[in-house]
């Protein structure tokens, strides 16, 4: 596998089309810090790290409203034949700031929203509504 958080997305956007209610993926930091902030922005229900088989894992609740996933498109944007890295001021609005994109920046993984505020710019990993 060459992009776990691709294969991440993707067993989401899966998941979410067959109406499960929980996905459960390889761990690393990365997938838990973006799996917190989606759950934070209310994208999704609940991020827990599990022991699967002597293997840790995460552990992903999707979250469902009216039976519609709460997930409307998750798109990736860097990946590795493409990375892409913005400015402070060229941080894209999604869905006319309806949505949000996850931004890796110096200081960890964060929301085009809050890397605003704090005026830093960085890798535009996915985007998400």
């Amino acid at each position: 596998m060459t992009d776990p958080i691709a294969d991440m997305l993707t067993r989401i956007r899966n998941a979410q089309a067959v109406a499960k209610e929980t996905v459960v993926l390889p761990y690393s930091k990365m997938k838990n810090n973006l799996a917190n902030i989606l759950v934070r922005q209310g994208y999704l229900l609940q991020a827990e790290k599990i022991d699967n088989i002597g293997k840790p894992c995460l552990k992903l609740k999707l979250k469902y409203i009216n039976r519609e996933p709460a997930i409307r498109s998750l798109q990736m944007v860097s990946k590795p034949g493409r990375r892409v890295y913005l400015k402070t001021k060229a941080l894209p609005y999604v869905m006319n700031n309806l949505g949000m994109a996850v931004i890796s920046t110096s200081k960890g993984l964060m929301t085009n929203k809050e890397a605003r505020k704090q005026k830093i710019g960085g890798e535009i990993i996915c985007e998400i509504y």
